[in-house]
């Protein structure tokens, strides 16, 4: 029995040594991935600026430069969130859907319908419209993983070709029911002080929404970690093979991450809709769902990392704009940027041999001390 309590606490040791050096190395390759990034913009700009230093200081200092910049920084870090929460919980279970995308879109057309056809309080009618978001996101990514479930659809095909689907709903709804004829602009009538979420920094547009958001956030990472489905959900993602071996339904596992997924994708399209703007102006995709990958691959895939790597994805964007304006270097740039730290995210191989050193040093050193400890021990019984 003392052996095999000595082997489990072995066991124990060398996995909290494992997890504390996959922190520790996961830390240096995102610091090392945020350098190279803001390496890059120094270097696009002054090869493609007339006045490099201008813009540099606009991109880098900009954000901070006023109050109301800083809250232009959790404005755009709100969405944000919703949408890498939604890819989390996807891309946990092993299926690789992009429908965050077109459900965030969905929740947004949901926000503009119950705004503008129901009269309500200005407490009840907010909730409303994100609930119904939420389900309308829900019923979006409710599709392929039905095709992948009954199927075997590949959900990636069916994700990416329903998003434009989605957005083709949004505007025929819009230009046929909701429109506000009277302007030649291409958006909704004006929606109801009713439906908005209300302020919650004076001087700026940041509003209840982010609160829910990082309410969210607390809440994916108990559904993960806490909870029986978030386990079998982690599980299927890991190995799918052996999840099945333990008697895991990992197609119904996959099919309600998939619900989950889209149902708060949806609620956070309602969320930015009711909070950010007084009509419906989206006659495209927005672009959440995809940043959102970038966030979640930024966060490690951990919830409660999400908001850091959402506001610093806010950061290179309200940066950019500033610096569009203040100087003739193009806000496209950030693209460029994206698709860099994508790259180097992805790449396992980065740091990888520093990462199996430190884990061959601490297997070594925790042997070393184990033999100690027995000598001690067998000499301490000798006498």
């Amino acid at each position: 029995m003392d052996l095999r309590n000595s082997q489990a606490m072995k066991l124990k040791v060398r996995t909290m040594n494992n997890k504390s050096i996959n922190l520790r190395v996961d830390l240096l390759k995102l610091l090392i991935i945020i350098a190279i990034s803001f390496a890059l913009v120094s270097i696009i700009v002054f090869a493609v600026s007339e006045e490099p230093l201008v813009a540099i200081h606009a991109f880098f200092i900009g954000p901070f430069a006023t109050f109301r910049r800083i809250g232009n920084l959790i404005e755009t870090m709100t969405p944000l969130i919703f949408a890498a929460l939604a890819v989390t919980v996807i891309f946990r279970s092993g299926l690789f859907s992009l429908i965050a995308e077109g459900a965030f879109y969905m929740g947004t057309v949901g926000a503009m319908i119950i705004a503008l056809t129901m009269n309500m309080s200005a407490i009840v009618h907010p909730i409303v419209i994100i609930l119904f978001g939420g389900m309308l996101g829900l019923i979006a990514a409710s599709i392929p993983a039905l095709l992948k479930l009954f199927w075997n659809v590949n959900e990636l095909v069916t994700s990416i070709m329903l998003n434009y689907i989605c957005l083709f709903v949004g505007i025929y709804l819009l230009n046929f029911h909701f429109r506000d004829t009277a302007t030649t602009a291409f958006h909704s009538y004006t929606f109801p002080e009713t439906a908005s979420l209300p302020v919650i920094i004076y001087g700026t547009r940041v509003h209840i929404g982010t609160i829910i958001a990082l309410i969210l956030c607390v809440l994916v990472w108990l559904f993960l970690y806490r909870s029986k489905l978030g386990f079998r959900l982690r599980v299927t993602g890991d190995n799918q093979r052996f999840a099945k071996y333990v008697g895991i339904s990992t197609a119904t596992v996959m099919f309600l991450s998939q619900l989950i997924a889209g149902a708060i994708a949806g609620a956070g399209g309602a969320v930015e809709v009711i909070g950010m703007h007084t009509r419906f102006r989206f006659d495209s995709l927005p672009g959440f769902g995809w940043t959102g990958i970038v966030v979640f691959l930024l966060a490690r895939s951990h919830p409660l990392f999400i908001p850091i790597a959402a506001l610093f994805m806010a950061y290179l964007d309200v940066g950019a704009h500033i610096m569009a304006r203040s100087s003739d270097v193009s806000a496209d740039m950030v693209f460029i940027i994206r698709a860099v730290m994508m790259l180097l995210i992805a790449a396992e191989a980065l740091l990888g041999r520093l990462r199996q050193r430190m884990i061959v040093k601490a297997s070594d050193e925790e042997e070393r001390l184990s033999r100690a400890a027995e000598q001690a021990g067998g000499g301490a019984s000798n006498g």
